[in-house]
């Protein structure tokens, strides 16, 4: 794979598995040194660290609830303080909540805005101190906050969404020292979460134009493109990778 990466440093939150665990790997892949954040799956961190290490890359697991303001701000800091630099930062931590609106109680949306709204803004706060001119921050975001094609998804989908506002107004501040800043929203993916072969999957895979769940690496190739020099003139916008789902 080519190594255009080298030399950078990339963090990843919620790296530990699925898309993040994805997005991890094929950085590594392509030449970085990565550091990802997780909250409860020290295990699947460890093993994520050693794909890393594996791809002859550093790596470095760092316990963080993206929940906790500060959490996040240590995060980044002590990537820069071990690695010495950040290049490219990946928010994908998030949390999925689904049920129907009578049931959802304050409660669940503010953990919601905290987890999926407020740890990318207060992560790409802190990297923005850090990243040299050129660095990339990356946000995962969710095919969901264009189409709800399900109930249930009030929560979820209002936090996608507030994502995109987000992204277009740090592209234009940081913009001027040729940090871009994207949004890459997954459509479908096969993981623990939502697994090609769940209860829903068949219904699921019917309503996208090729008929199937993505894997977390088809979303890593669209997260390295943006992080390499090809994507230097792409900022502010979103990249939909969810096999055809809304259209």
């Amino acid at each position: 794979m080519e190594r255009f990466l080298d030399n950078k440093v990339a963090l990843v939150t919620g790296g530990s598995r699925g898309i993040g665990a994805g997005v991890a790997t094929r950085l590594a892949e392509h030449g970085a040194d990565v550091a990802l954040t997780y909250r409860d799956h020290a295990d699947s961190a460890d093993a994520v660290a050693e794909r890393i290490k594996g791809a002859g890359r550093r790596a470095l697991p760092i316990r963080a609830d993206s929940a906790d303001p500060g959490a996040v701000t240590t995060a980044v800091d002590r990537v820069v303080a071990e690695f010495g630099r950040l290049d490219v930062l990946v928010n994908n931590v998030g949390v999925f909540p689904v049920a129907p609106l009578e049931s959802l109680d304050l409660d669940t949306f503010d953990e919601a805005m905290a987890a999926n709204v407020r740890a990318p803004f207060l992560a790409a706060k802190a990297a923005a101190g850090h990243l040299a001119d050129g660095g990339r921050i990356v946000t995962i975001g969710s095919h969901v906050a264009e189409r709800v094609a399900f109930p249930g998804f009030s929560i979820y989908a209002t936090t996608k969404a507030a994502l995109t506002g987000l992204t277009k107004a740090l592209g234009r501040e940081l913009g001027p020292r040729g940090i871009t800043v994207n949004l890459v929203s997954p459509g479908p993916t096969d993981t623990d979460l939502n697994p090609a072969d769940g209860p829903n999957a068949e219904l699921i895979k019917d309503l996208t134009a090729l008929g199937r769940y993505g894997s977390p690496d088809e979303i890593a190739a669209a997260v390295a493109f943006l992080a390499s020099e090809g994507g230097a003139y792409v900022t502010g916008t979103t990249i939909t990778v969810d096999g055809g789902f809304n259209i």
